[in-house]
């Protein structure tokens, strides 16, 4: 009797598990915005993302962000957000006043991804002892919360393939205790290729993160944009988070319309790019959800709240992240 109940139980578990492992298998749970300093966030001090003053109080911090947070929800469908750290912000007393941002987008029930951004632009890590010093600090704050994901470096475009593996994987060694499927390790150049980390057995786990831009091509047709992603992802479509792409939201391209989507660079980029995220469950965090100056910029701030730069564009982003 004992052994048929052993049986039985792993009969009823099977499908459990099987459910499990295939909902592991996709990043689409990734609906998000980049949330990005007017500057950029490539900037050799504090990064302040739009709408944020440096002066700015952990209160005040944490009420513009409800704010605009609760906007990205509402009017996009986003449920991940990306926020830019660097050694300058999180190594000083900013990080106290700037985790505002971060709590008040756990406590929206959303996700947030922190990914480092350098200085010198120069595709290196500016100071490693300083990086290290940071990354102790954000995963000592927010290891132990689910809803908070790790991109140890953005865009290692210095980096040879082997001298980045290197380097992330003295990152997980360092913080062992932060689950694998919570870090997502950047795509080589310009987070523009995750074929070769995908493959690199010591980063085995991970999520991977890829950059993926129009302006990188001049095609005019899906097909031809598929094809160029497709080349960028190989077999790890599965681990993979697309946590850059953006298009002109400012100019009155129209990103929806199937018969016109040929025939631009941009309206031909995001329709493949969304296509072919819906169609393998890819996320896509989308560049930028809000920042100043940015004609990328999917929203503006309006009053106190965000208004919609491209209901279009909007449409077609939801249609990649499966809505």
């Amino acid at each position: 009797m004992k052994r048929v109940r052993i049986l039985l139980a792993a009969i009823l578990a099977a499908p459990l598990l099987m459910v499990a492992q295939q909902a592991s298998a996709d990043t689409n749970a990734f609906r998000g915005v980049n949330w990005a300093d007017a500057r950029d966030n490539y900037v050799d001090g504090w990064v302040v993302p739009t709408g944020l003053a440096a002066g700015d109080s952990y209160a005040t911090i944490k009420t513009k962000s409800d704010g605009i947070l609760a906007a990205f929800q509402q009017q996009l469908g986003a449920n991940t957000v990306r926020l830019p750290i660097n050694p300058q912000s999180v190594n000083s007393d900013w990080w106290a006043r700037y985790k505002a941002t971060a709590d008040s987008a756990l406590a929206h029930g959303m996700k947030v991804i922190f990914g480092y951004w350098e200085a010198n632009k120069d595709g290196f890590v500016d100071d490693t002892a300083a990086w290290n010093t940071m990354w102790d600090r954000v995963t000592a704050d927010y290891g132990g919360n689910g809803g908070v994901y790790f991109e140890p470096m953005n865009e290692p475009f210095g980096y040879s393939l082997n001298a980045w593996v290197s380097l992330c994987s003295g990152w997980l060694s360092r913080h062992s205790s932060i689950p694998r499927g919570r870090v997502l390790i950047s795509g080589t150049g310009y987070n523009d290729n995750v074929t070769g980390v995908g493959a690199a057995s010591a980063l085995n786990g991970t999520l991977l993160s890829l950059h993926f831009y129009g302006f990188w091509a001049s095609d005019t047709t899906r097909a031809a944009w598929r094809a160029n992603l497709v080349s960028r992802l190989g077999s790890y479509s599965s681990r993979t988070i697309i946590d850059e792409a953006g298009a002109p939201m400012t100019t009155g391209l129209n990103y929806t319309n199937g018969a016109t989507q040929d025939g631009n660079v941009f309206t031909a980029y995001f329709a493949a790019t969304t296509d072919l995220a819906r169609e393998r469950k890819m996320g896509v965090v989308y560049w930028p959800g809000l920042r100043d100056g940015d004609s990328y910029s999917i929203t503006r701030q309006s009053g106190s709240g965000l208004a919609v730069n491209n209901p279009s564009g909007v449409a077609q982003l939801r249609w990649g992240w499966g809505l």
